[in-house]
Formats: C-alpha cells, structure tokens, sequence
C-alpha cells in the first residue's frame, strides 16, 4: 500500500490593516485579506483623493509569506521618510507616504490569536522534530526526517557562504559610513579653520578701520575696501561647507534656524554651537512673548524715528544693525532715563552711559550728573550723539578684549569692559579661542546672573526681530528695510 502524502496546507494570509488620513475628514481605517490597490481611480480598493496621489500608485499583495507594497509604476511613487521606493516588505508594520507631499498610509499586520491544529506547526512537530529515546515511527515519518536531514546539511552549507557574503557586505557598508564620517569631520573641521580665519581677519580689519579713521588716510581706506572684499569670498566659502554639511537642516523648526543664523550675525561659529543653547534662547523668547515690553519699545522706536539712525550708525562701524537691541534692554529706547547710583556714577541716557565712559568718547558731561534725573546740558540725553559715541565704544569693544565675539560685546557693555577684560585676557587672544562659546562653555561660573540674562534677552529679541509674526508679535521687523550686513 503506498504512503499516504499528507494533505497540502493552505495557510490564509493574515489580516491587515491599512489606515490613511488621520485626523482628517477622509480619514480610513480598512482590513484586507487579498491583493488590493491604492490610487485615485474610482476602481481602487484603497481609493485616495489627493493631489499627490496616481490614478493608480501602489498594489499590496501577501507574497512568499508576507505582505509587501509595490509601485504601480506611478509618477508620484511612493515614499519612506525621504526615500523613494520601488517595493517594501510590512514586517510588521509600515508608514508610507504617497508623493512628496502626499498623505501617509499605515500597515499593520494582524497576527492571529490562536493557531489551528491543522496548521503547518503540526506537521513541524511531528516530520522535523528530534525523535525521543525509542520512539516508534511509521516508515513514511522515518524517510520524511531523512530527507530534512539531507536537506538541512545542504542549507546549512548555503546558508554558511550567505554569512560570509553578508559579513563582506556588513563590513564594506561598515568602511563606507567610517569614510562618510571621515569625510564629513574633514569638511566640518575646514569649515572651522575659514570661519575663525574669517574672524581673525575680521579682528585685524577692525583695528585697521580705526586707525583709517583717526588719520583720514584715504590710502588705508583703499586698504580695508580690499580686505572687505577678501573676507566677503571667505564667507561664501564657509557658507558652500555649510550648505555641503546640511548645518541649517530642513527639519528644523524655523525659530531653530533663526536661533542658528542670528549666532552667526554676532560672530558665533555654527559648527560650535554648545549643547543647550537654542533650548536656553527659547526660553527668553517666552518671556518676552509673556509681556508687552518688546512691542512697545519698537513701536517707541519707530515713531521717534530711532531705528534707522541707530543701525546707520552701527553700520557705519561695520557692525551688526541688531546691535539696536542693546539700546532697547537698556533704556527701551527712553533718552532720558537714569540708572540706578553706583560707584562709577549714575548711568544716564538710551545707552546708559556712566560718566567716564561718555566722556571717553567725547560726549559732554552735565552739572547734574550726580542726580537721578534729566540734564539737558548732558550729552548722554542726546539720543543722536550718544548713539554715535555707542557704535565707536562697541567698536572698540569688539576689535580687542571681545575678539569679534558680538556676544561678548554685549556681555562686556553690561558687565564694564574693565571687570570682564581679566576673565578675557586669560584666554588666548584668537577667536577661535576666545568667544562667547567658550566663556559659555569654560567659565559660566565666574558670570554675574545679571549679565547672563541680558546677553541672552538682547540675543532672544534679535531673533524675534528677524520675523516678529513667528512669534505671535504684530510688529514688523523693524530692520527690514536695511540692507543684508
């Protein structure tokens, strides 16, 4: 009597669900059991009306024991995170999106809660298991488990030299990435050296531009033209390695970007940015977003007509316009306010000059000086000249002790440039060396909290001031209509 074949096993493909549109109107949530379609066309089981969706995109079909998405060859294709994809496997769940820009499509497969007794694990268990200490099997078991035996031998050689071949691949993807990253710390460690070569020269043409100014000398003059001209194609170069190093990634947030490009305006490196800082400068953005103080002193700026003159005067230094925000932290723009007695005098004026400082450069110090209130023989209640005498004092800030470091001007401004120059002059006189990444970094402690907070208001308001409305301000930036510096 011949041996009776067992009976083929058709096992079902699990069930999956497929869920597209949520939290939106068009929202599905399906299961399937058999091959189904996913397009815009009427006859698709899986119809999605979208603009970025193909008559007919992708097929799902449950193939060598798995359900897989496959493209119907459509314009759009289809997409994994920011990849295009010909066929995938769900294993077990998947999120494509259909497009660019098109909605997600979620897989899950379902697994069963039971396994009947006719199912394959039957026959597993009784073909291809160890046999038990004196076991008694039919003939047909017996040539079964040989034939798995042979079977297994030959898989097991095969599956050796897939090994190996996936160790050749493991170890080639391996040596890539370690390339990649090599490569990627190279461009990142070049884009360092243009940077602060950029800044060591910004430094010398600093102090250059002074000494032009102070002689008239229309030769030097020339001279600083040139070496503008020289750091100007620096810049481009740094900006093709950050663009190369995808620094200012599209996935941030756009108040990240702007955190990003405003360290940059004061003088910061981007590739060095310390760990925290942008979660630190959103945190003073809430609270300028938690008062009316910001708006106001703008609005008192534009309608006294400070704004412009301020940034001229800034930029005729060669100095960032946002530096306009230091004059709103310390007077919110009031050309009349007193500060508070201290031992080197009382502060007077928008810019808050102390008196031997004003007089330093050049302003006139009035018969009032040692009293909290106006003097219209004081110079610093001038707005016009107290400005100039400002973009030359931070000038002069920024060209030594702050080594081009805006955000070390402004820690300077505040903390008297006499009680921060020790801190600064510990540290070597380079930019690379001395900035405000660094004193953040090496030397928080040795920092009043004072200063700290205003650093980071005077920073956290230049970057509300770049695009106001992201904020949740009405206001518009206010130097908008100057040019790119």
């Amino acid at each position: 009597m011949a041996a009776r074949t067992p009976p083929e096993i058709f096992q079902p493909p699990p069930v999956l669900r497929v869920t597209t549109g949520a939290g939106a109107p068009e929202f599905q949530d399906r299961r399937f059991t058999t091959t189904f379609r996913i397009g815009r066309a009427e006859d698709c089981e899986l119809r999605v009306q979208n603009e970025y969706v193909s008559r007919y995109q992708a097929q799902v079909l449950f193939e060598g024991g798995q359900w897989r998405v496959r493209d119907l060859g459509s314009s759009n294709g289809i997409y994994v995170g920011d990849s295009r994809v010909q066929e995938i496997p769900i294993t077990p769940t998947l999120t494509i999106r259909l497009g660019i820009a098109g909605p997600e499509v979620a897989f899950e497969v379902e697994q069963s809660a039971s396994v009947a007794l006719d199912s394959t694990a039957v026959y597993a268990a009784r073909y291809f298991k160890e046999p038990a200490a004196g076991e008694a099997v039919g003939e047909h078991t017996q040539m079964v488990r040989r034939a798995f035996q042979q079977v297994q031998k030959k898989q097991k050689r095969k599956y050796h030299g897939i090994v190996a071949g996936l160790i050749l691949i493991v170890a080639a993807i391996g040596g890539y990435a370690f390339y990649q990253h090599q490569h990627i710390a190279k461009q990142t460690a070049m884009a360092k050296e243009i940077f602060y070569a950029m800044k060591s020269l910004d430094v010398d043409i600093a102090s250059l531009e002074k000494l032009v100014q102070e002689n008239q000398n229309q030769q030097g003059a020339a001279q600083v033209t040139k070496y503008r001209t020289r750091q100007k194609e620096m810049e481009k170069s740094y900006d093709r390695f950050l663009t190369s190093l995808r620094v200012y990634d599209p996935k941030m947030t756009e108040d990240q970007r702007l955190i990003l490009r405003m360290a940059r305006v004061f003088g910061e490196c981007e590739l060095d940015m310390p760990k925290g800082f942008v979660e630190e400068v959103q945190n003073y953005i809430k609270k300028w977003q938690s008062s009316g103080r910001l708006a106001n002193a703008i609005q008192k700026a534009e309608v006294n007509g400070y704004t412009t003159r301020i940034a001229n005067e800034l930029l005729a230094q060669n100095l960032p316009p946002q530096f306009f925000y230091l004059a709103l932290q310390e007077s919110d723009f009031d050309p009349f306010i007193s500060g508070p007695p201290t031992y080197k005098g009382i502060a007077k004026g928008m810019w808050q000059f102390i008196p031997e400082t004003a007089a330093k450069y050049g302003l006139r110090i009035g018969p009032l000086a040692d009293f909290r209130r106006p003097d219209v023989a004081d110079d610093r209640h001038n707005w016009e000249k107290a400005t100039s005498a400002a973009s030359r004092y931070l000038k002069d800030i920024y060209s030594t002790d702050a080594q081009a470091s805006g955000l070390l001007v402004i820690a300077s401004y505040n903390w008297g440039e006499h009680r921060i120059v020790k801190l600064l002059q510990s540290m070597p006189a380079n930019p690379r060396d001395r900035n405000f990444w660094k004193v953040l970094t090496d030397h928080r402690d040795k920092w009043p909290q004072e200063t700290y907070d205003y650093v980071y208001y005077i920073f956290s308001a230049a970057v509300i001031g770049e695009n106001p409305k992201l904020f949740g301000f009405k206001f518009g930036n206010p130097l908008a209509h100057l040019e790119a510096h």
